[in-house]
């Protein structure tokens, strides 16, 4: 895959929220564009570190012990293993990156959870 990529392009193909799309791969890792609104579950993930880089909007990571709030143009880690429930006011759009297979609601499953690699 040697071509530009778009990010609002790529943005204008779905609406949905909380439903991650594979734009690229990189060794064992993908990069998902998601649109979310509204609050997630609480989850973690005890495999892997999880991306998030926010491209437009703002949103929030709750942890068990504080939030942590961010802008366009911001990013955060959250390390493997740790609870965390991110939320959105208003719709955000963001960049995720993280391993190929990793279920968007990790251990908590429920009806959140989104098919996995859904390219677009």
């Amino acid at each position: 895959m040697n071509e530009v990529i778009n990010f609002q392009e790529k943005l204008t193909k779905f609406q949905e929220h909380w439903q991650p799309k594979v734009i690229a791969e990189m060794n064992d890792y993908q990069f998902k564009l998601v649109k979310i609104q509204g609050e997630f579950v609480w989850h973690d993930h005890p495999e892997t570190d999880e991306v998030f880089m926010v491209l437009a909007g703002q949103m929030t990571i709750a942890f068990r012990d504080r939030e942590v709030t961010l802008q366009a143009g911001e990013m955060f880690v959250v390390p493997k293993g740790v609870e965390h429930k991110p939320y959105a006011a208003a719709e955000c759009h963001v960049l995720l990156i993280e391993p190929r297979g990793v279920v968007n609601t990790g251990t908590a499953g429920g009806e959140m959870t989104a098919v996995n690699d859904v390219w677009i």
